[in-house]
């Protein structure tokens, strides 16, 4: 069926072409060297085109008549000119573009006029330019948190655990992409917080609805960030050191021949002693009292190396780019709490390796024009392992005592005795076909599949039948879209999903024979699946070029995450009866650009949000007596509600100054009016906790950055910028709301700020010095489950860039 629409489709689009304008040609530099991926937009009629490795574009299907042709690239200035478009010819340019090596330095988020290929699109999604921000420290979980609707929460300094929250929906609930595949298989030796910003080229957010393209079962949005794969020869090298001993380093580099002959590099490493100053209560062994002071974290060392190597081809005729291989990296972190500041550990670590062959294919207009495919698939072959095997207990000050003090070298551990080595053995494969029929219709299919399975050994209780049982998933997520462009102003998009998921997995009931002084264990294997049809639609309005209105509807669904499932063999427990999320999402925005004189640009956007979802998957807090601390859990809430509305505000002069604003508020409200009973089934009984906010999730937050930039500082073609970013965050419950007194509720406080920054470029951003002090107030900050970060920091970037273009 899919196959006879598109051979209808490409008769009808022929049948067309005859009686339409067209433009095409070549953007190239200064050095007459291609220029790949700029963006080309034809006014009026808002119609665009991306110029491709060689620096080709085509845009068709345009009436003929007077436009003017906009072209605009990263790192070039733009230009703008007159053309006439005759019917049933294609007028070919080859247009020039200069060298623009002015950098700014702050989060630039794209909104239409500057990202139109992306912006255009229905769904509500902001791009987020990576490139001025080269010359900082920041990771990408930093980047991240100054959007708004975004907040990026960690348990600690560099390379501890994070919790992702896009506009009320956290965790797992928002999936993560790379270049357009799912980034669940990386292991802990690749996390969003230890990828320095270099990496990506820019980061695009869906907030809501996800495009087909992309894959996957995301409930809440998502995030798919976007390397520096075109085609070119560069090298982009840097190093930053700081406060707690802290060392980062990143190396992206390229080549491509004129041949077409590709290589792609990205290496990073971060390392930290993470020894930052904390304010905890100190148990004293000898009296058991508990002394509050402020000490420095004492067992935090986190290092992490990753090596990022593609070789292949660009530009061929069977392929716009084929290549192949893969991802080495490995971390190893101390574990200095578990999910509180109470429970304090000594000697616990944790390591991860990742060992990832890729394969990346992608075809533009294969055997026809318009039909594209794009193939992506990778096998993560690497090992996790958690130790544990100090019988002792510690406090802040880093003194110890042995848990069996007549026998103090008995084996055992602060938590658990435990050397765990386990190999999730998961992988992933997604595949894209999309044809646009003509500049009118585009349709597109996805389907991505992944497997998970956990192979887990304890080396101190080899014979565990409870890690002999079978630990495996297998998702399969189709989705099929339409996009038509029903007037010049107004395109919309619908699609469906189909998402399928098979687990296996286990039960486990023991029984001690007292007489016999023997256990029994009885297992049940448990195979189960699951099948959910999901559909959706998008739309955008262009009711002038610079007001824009969005609206998106989705029914969507999220299944388990492995970790869920089956725990992470350090703090999150297994929860294997777990049931799938299920969610109507409605998003409705606005984005308005415009300028008072020459100088003077603004652009202001603003969205609401509605979010009714039954099974919300949520994570707490519960008491483990074998382990003797509080362990992370996730549980099903049969039904959560969050209206929320986010707007951001965008202002810059010249190229020299720039201000941005973000503001979120989000109201997660828990729906479920009766207390469940253990069989699953609904009590008579109200809840005590019914229409409380979800705890532990801030509800409201912003963020301000500014900056000002100087040209021409000691020498011709320096650039000097300053600037300044805000952080606000309200105070928040860490438990529900209408659980306990006045006195006793725990509150995560209200949190303020202030980051300071100066950038100093040369020879027109060849050279590059960075000075960062974070935190320069040394307020406390805290994140999830009140665990607090680290206060005032400063920070020395160097960094080396050189480009040339090849082809």
């Amino acid at each position: 069926m899919l196959t006879g629409f598109l051979c209808a489709g490409v008769i009808y689009a022929r049948a067309q072409e005859e009686q339409h304008a067209a433009v095409a040609g070549h953007v190239i530099s200064e050095q007459s060297a291609p220029v790949a991926a700029a963006a080309i937009y034809l006014s009026p009629g808002n119609k665009s085109a991306t110029t491709d490795a060689s620096g080709a574009f085509h845009i068709t299907a345009a009436a003929p008549g007077k436009y003017m042709l906009h072209i605009s690239a990263p790192g070039y200035k733009g230009i703008a000119r007159k053309i006439v478009l005759t019917a049933g010819r294609t007028l070919q340019l080859e247009e020039q573009l200069k060298k623009d090596v002015r950098e700014i330095n702050t989060v630039s988020v794209t909104g239409v006029s500057k990202n139109r290929e992306i912006n255009r699109q229905a769904y509500n999604v902001l791009s987020v330019d990576a490139r001025p921000l080269h010359n900082s420290t920041m990771d990408l979980g930093q980047v991240l948190n100054r959007v708004s609707g975004v907040r990026v929460r960690e348990s600690g300094g560099v390379g501890s655990d994070i919790r992702f929250s896009l506009n009320g929906f956290s965790g797992r609930q928002v999936k993560f992409f790379l270049d357009g595949m799912p980034m669940d298989n990386l292991g802990s030796a690749f996390q969003l917080n230890n990828i320095p910003v270099n990496f990506a080229s820019r980061i695009e957010i869906y907030k809501g609805v996800v495009p087909v393209w992309l894959g996957g079962d995301a409930l809440g949005g998502a995030v798919n960030i976007i390397t520096n794969t075109q085609p070119r020869t560069y090298a982009d090298v840097s190093y930053s050191y700081g406060s707690f001993n802290t060392h980062k380093s990143a190396i992206s580099a390229g080549y491509t021949a004129k041949s077409g002959f590709t290589l792609q590099m990205n290496a990073f490493q971060n390392y930290s002693d993470n020894n930052y100053w904390v304010d905890v209560n100190v148990v004293d062994f000898n009296t058991g009292l508990h002394n509050p002071g402020r000490v420095r974290r004492f067992h935090d060392r986190y290092h992490n190396e990753t090596l990022v190597l593609y070789a292949g081809v660009t530009g061929k005729k069977y392929a716009d780019q084929l290549l192949i291989g893969g991802t080495i990296g490995k971390s190893k972190a101390d574990i200095q709490t578990g999910n509180r500041m109470e429970d304090v550990f000594g000697s616990r670590w944790r390591s991860g390796s990742l060992l990832q062959p890729s394969l990346k294919y992608l075809k533009r207009n294969l055997f026809v024009k318009g039909f594209d495919v794009r193939v992506s698939a990778n096998f993560n072959l690497g090992e996790e392992r958690a130790v544990d095997t100090a019988f002792k207990r510690y406090n802040w000050a880093g003194e110890y005592e042995y848990k069996d003090a007549a026998n103090p070298n008995r084996l055992g551990g602060e938590s658990s005795l435990s050397d765990y080595r386990y190999r999730n053995n998961n992988g992933a494969v997604n595949a894209a076909l999309s044809y646009t029929i003509n500049d009118r219709h585009a349709i597109t299919f996805n389907e991505l599949f992944t497997t998970f399975n956990r192979k887990a050994k304890n080396n101190f209780d080899p014979e565990s039948i409870f890690d002999k049982q079978p630990r495996k998933t297998g998702k399969y997520i189709s989705g099929l879209s339409y996009r038509a462009n029903i007037t010049k102003t107004i395109n919309a998009t619908a699609f469906a999903k189909h998402y399928f998921q098979r687990n296996i997995t286990h039960s486990i009931t023991d029984t001690y024979d007292r007489e016999k002084e023997v256990r029994y264990y009885d297992v049940a294997i448990q195979r189960g699946s699951f099948s959910k049809m999901g559909y959706g639609l998008a739309a955008t309005w262009f009711i002038t070029p610079r007001l824009q209105l969005k609206g998106s509807y989705e029914k969507a669904f999220r299944l388990p995450e492995n970790e869920e499932l089956f725990g992470d063999m350090i703090n999150e427990s297994a929860t294997m009866d777990l049931r799938p999320e299920s969610s109507h999402n409605v998003n409705i925005g606005a984005n308005y650009s415009f300028n008072i004189g020459k100088d003077h640009a603004f652009e202001v956007q603003g969205d609401f949000i509605f979010r009714n979802t039954s099974d919300y998957i949520r994570s707490m807090l519960i008491f483990s007596n074998h382990k003797n601390e509080y362990i992370k859990k996730s549980t099903n809430d049969e039904s959560v509600t969050n209206r929320g509305i986010d707007a951001e505000i965008h202002y810059r002069y010249k190229n020299r100054f720039s201000l941005n604003s973000s503001f979120t508020y989000q109201n997660i409200r828990n729906q479920t009016e009766f207390e469940m009973l253990p069989s699953g089934n609904r009590s008579t009984v109200v809840s005590t906790v019914y229409k409380d906010r979800i705890p532990n999730v801030p509800y409201m937050y912003g963020n301000t950055n500014a900056a000002i930039s100087f040209d021409n500082v000691l020498h011709k073609g320096n650039r000097l910028s300053v600037g300044y970013n805000l952080t606000y965050v309200n105070q928040f419950y860490l438990f529900w709301p209408s659980q306990g007194t006045r006195d006793t509720k725990l509150i995560i406080p209200t949190q303020w700020g202030h980051d300071v920054n100066m950038l100093y470029a040369l020879a027109e951003g060849k050279y590059n010095i960075g000075l960062e002090c974070l935190n320069i107030a040394d307020s406390p900050l805290f994140d999830n489950y009140r665990l607090q970060k680290p206060g005032r920091a400063f920070y020395v970037k160097l960094r080396y860039y050189f480009s040339r273009n090849t082809l």
